[in-house]
């Protein structure tokens, strides 16, 4: 018995450290053989399926990517407390909007129901946006499928093409790909790794995070308006009927609304109008710190079209599905796109 406890203990933490698949296999027929050699075998198998288990579990906590069916998952501390902290901003405007804002409502009837419409609206949009930026895969290329075989299919097709290998996870690098140190995958056409978002913005998303920066800068500015409008009718009421709190409170909930609503109003705008512009330009931010275009020959800066790349990213002529979170974009991706 305290020999299976031992082998036990080893098989537990070998699981959690890195070791070869062979040797975790050999460590749960030794598991097994301990037990069996005690003749308990029911619980000999109720404990191996315990290791087993805690085995799966562990090599799903070390992988830092990870596809459970449609959804896109990155397991990165620092980026799951940014997603966390931008809900709690966006929840912390529906708490003014509850407490203080929406007091209006006797005075001012339909001014308040139309801002409490836009508000809610602008605050569904931000964080359907927001989910399908950190759930959708980036563009996430393939992990070790640089092999022998991939190599020399590849060739036979494209008998010119040059191919690149990612030294990181060993993966055939497309053209524009980039490998992200958080991630640990390549991305196709990455633009950069947001914290916010706890994920990559590449070519599969880039789309919901360009709506996530539209419909937070527009929440922040209708915010701003709403909160300002607010605090003068509580001014010019004297503080009476406008809150359901007392008025330290309710000066403190909207000097804090405000501070928000500009900060974001602003950094948001900011980074929609970088993202439209990169869109435009056909170059992300990576590329542009790299100077991409100076290596763009005259033809290829004729055959970039604003528009075209606008149509790429958002999925088809222009529309309502531009702007609905929940359509996704056609992103087309050839067979074979490699290139050093």
């Amino acid at each position: 018995m305290l020999f299976f406890i031992l082998v036990l203990f080893i098989g537990l933490a070998a699981s959690y450290f890195p070791i070869s698949q062979s040797f975790s296999e050999h460590l749960s027929a030794l598991v097994f053989l301990s037990f069996s050699a005690s003749s308990r075998a029911p619980l000999c198998l109720a404990v191996l399926n315990i290791y087993e288990s805690f085995n799966k579990m562990t090599v799903f906590i070390k992988t830092k990517t990870n596809c459970c069916g449609r959804s896109w998952c990155v397991r990165d501390p620092c980026g799951i407390m940014c997603a966390v902290v931008t809900w709690l901003l966006i929840a912390y405007g529906q708490v003014c909007v509850f407490l203080v804002l929406i007091y209006s409502w006797d005075q001012y009837p339909i001014h308040t129901f139309l801002n409490f419409v836009l508000f809610e609206s602008f605050s569904a949009l931000a964080v359907t946006s927001h989910l399908k930026t950190m759930m959708t895969d980036p563009g996430a290329v393939a992990k070790g499928d640089c092999t022998e075989e991939t190599v020399e299919r590849m060739q036979l097709l494209n008998g010119h093409t040059a191919i690149y290998k990612c030294q990181k996870c060993s993966s055939i690098k497309p053209d524009r790909a980039h490998h992200c140190s958080v991630c640990e995958r390549c991305i196709r056409r990455m633009d950069h790794h947001c914290p916010w978002v706890n994920n990559c913005v590449g070519e599969g998303n880039q789309k919901f995070f360009v709506l996530f920066t539209m419909y937070i800068a527009l929440l922040s500015m209708h915010a701003l308006y709403w909160g300002i409008w607010q605090f003068v009718l509580c001014v010019g009421a004297e503080w009476q009927k406008c809150s359901s709190l007392t008025p330290p409170a309710t000066t403190l909930l909207l000097i804090f609304l405000l501070f928000e609503s500009i900060l974001f109003a602003i950094f948001t705008a900011v980074m929609f109008g970088t993202q439209i512009s990169s869109i435009c330009n056909d170059e992300t931010t990576i590329e542009s710190m790299r100077s991409r275009n100076a290596m763009m020959d005259e033809e290829e800066r004729q055959r970039n079209n604003s528009w075209k790349n606008l149509q790429l990213v958002f999925g088809g002529p222009f529309g309502l599905r531009w702007f609905n979170p929940l359509a996704n974009p056609f992103v087309s991706r050839p067979t074979f796109e490699y290139s050093v």
